[in-house]
């Protein structure tokens, strides 16, 4: 059997040559390869980019993913702006095309709408930590997720929802946040994207909502692992705390009923003087110890969750300075900062910089 990290490896793999195959769709509007591929993979995870993360993908000159985004809004099908309530990132590139949507196989999606700086952040930093981890087994579409969950023998009824109201009725979709997710046979990745809320309560919300669904993995031997993507330090710490509580959460186990079982007899055996039960495990003494380690491994069992792992990842590309540019962080070693600052529009690095983070320097960065 291979490892973990080899079986996601050969999931992603299936995942990206369908990615490859659903870009082929785009090649009557004039894109192909790679930037087909971008276009794709930005499409299925929220319909907005920023310039530098293009030309992360890429690993291009930034002027090429310049003339790249100017063909996009040239065709009609993008809008490159400024949202107000988003600071220090620059320019935002939102696909809005319908018939880029319908060749991927997206239908009328919502996604294709100006919606909050809230909601447009949480898609930047999803889509960037999907950037930042090509190796995952990503399920990009709504239908993707229902189908790989469904073939586990999860129901839908276990999946986060929400109904929105229209005209024609209800329309029930499942996982509405559109949040990354990656899932093999072993392992299930959930990721939570922090815009910038002042308190927890978003995500611990989040949190509840999957709460069924980690369940029934769990029940399944799926390991879970939940990621918190961020922007800025004092979203990190406020996470991070959540998601250190998560991980001490009591997970249900069959297990811990075995091992009242064992218990209650030892003790019954005890009692009724139960000569034969009590030479099973070496007499009296050895019962004792035996009873005495069954509840001791209980306990330390009960401190564990259902997440088999819980991490917060800020991304750098992101981070972000209310000032003229947006910086791409490059390392905080020692109390020092090295950031690169990257011109708003195109992306393009302009200057760098080095020195030292006093603490309420630190402060003020962080705020």
């Amino acid at each position: 059997m291979g490892t973990p990290d080899r079986r996601f490896s050969a999931a992603a793999s299936e995942e990206n040559l369908r990615l490859k195959e659903r870009a082929r769709a785009l090649k009557p509007f004039g894109w192909r390869a790679r930037r087909a591929e971008w276009i794709a993979l930005a499409c299925f995870h929220g319909g907005v980019f920023t310039r530098v993360q293009w030309t992360s993908f890429l690993g291009c000159h930034h002027e090429k993913v310049g003339r790249a985004v100017r063909k996009l809004v040239a065709q009609g099908v993008a809008i490159e702006e400024k949202p107000p309530g988003i600071k220090g990132i620059g320019r935002i590139c939102r696909i809005h095309g319908r018939p880029i949507y319908k060749a991927l196989g997206l239908g009328d999606r919502r996604r294709r709408r100006i919606t909050s700086p809230e909601v447009v952040m949480r898609r930047l930093l999803g889509l960037d930590y999907v950037l930042e981890h090509p190796r995952l087994p990503w399920l990009p579409a709504e239908a993707d997720r229902v189908a790989a969950f469904e073939a586990l023998g999860i129901g839908r009824g276990l999946l986060p929802q929400r109904v929105y109201r229209g005209a024609l009725g209800g329309l029930r979709r499942s996982f509405p946040l559109g949040l990354p997710i990656a899932l093999d046979t072993e392992r299930a990745v959930f990721v939570y994207a922090e815009p910038g809320y002042e308190t927890a309560t978003a995500i611990r919300s989040w949190g509840a909502k999957h709460g069924d669904l980690w369940k029934g993995l769990w029940d399944l031997g799926l390991k879970i692992e939940v990621v918190a993507v961020v922007r800025r330090w004092k979203e990190y710490g406020r996470t991070s705390r959540v998601l250190a509580n998560w991980s001490r959460y009591p997970r249900p186990s069959e297990i811990d009923e075995e091992t009242r079982r064992e218990v209650a007899r030892i003790e019954q055996a005890i009692i009724g003087g139960d000569v034969h039960t009590l030479d099973e495990y070496g007499g009296l003494n050895a019962a004792l110890k035996r009873a005495n380690a069954l509840e001791n491994r209980a306990r330390r069992r009960a401190g564990r969750g259902l997440t088999e792992r819980v991490k917060t990842w800020s991304s750098d590309r992101l981070a972000g300075l209310e000032s003229g540019g947006s910086p791409d962080v490059l390392g905080r070693t020692g109390g020092v900062q090295a950031t690169r600052r990257v011109d708003a529009h195109s992306g393009a690095p302009v200057m760098r910089t080095a020195r030292p983070v006093y603490p309420r320097a630190r402060q003020r960065l962080a705020a």
